[in-house]
């Protein structure tokens, strides 16, 4: 077996650097491999983002029309009521004790919203920013309270 020191590259596989601009023996002088005129022959040549080539670019061939409501959307962690059975009954559950508890990596800015996916099976005292109707029902079916924080 061949030691690392022995390793060589198979015939063809390498190539020898194009120098470019050294001379009519290198097969790449005068022009550089550039060809002669045109815009990329020149130096500082470049092309604005989605130019093509004078047809009209497709951001501008596609209509814009409509609304839309992304610099107002809200953004709320979320959870579900299963989530809840990390916590020990009678504990109080709030965004600080979910991030604590590895729940929700962060609070986003409109807060946490409770959804109503799943069971809880004991009486727990949730405080979040908004809870679902069905989040609700089942909080409190199971002895829980609810308690809606502001922002």
């Amino acid at each position: 077996m061949a030691g690392i020191n022995t390793l060589r590259p198979d015939p063809g596989s390498t190539h020898k650097t194009k120098r470019i601009g050294r001379g009519p023996g290198s097969g790449h002088q005068k022009t550089s491999g550039r060809g002669n005129k045109g815009m990329w022959s020149r130096s500082g040549s470049s092309q604005k983002r989605g130019f093509e080539g004078g047809q009209m670019p497709l951001h501008r061939r596609l209509p814009k029309r409509g609304f839309t409501n992304a610099p107002f959307k809200k953004e709320f962690s979320t959870i579900n009521v299963s989530d809840l059975a990390k916590f020990e009954k009678g504990s109080k559950v709030g965004p600080q004790e979910l991030v604590d508890s590895g729940v929700i990596r962060k609070l986003a800015t409109h807060g946490l919203r409770v959804l109503g996916d799943g069971e809880v099976d004991r009486a727990l005292h949730v405080s979040a920013h908004h809870f679902t109707k069905g989040a609700r029902e089942k909080i409190t079916k199971a002895g829980g309270t609810v308690e809606v924080i502001g922002l």
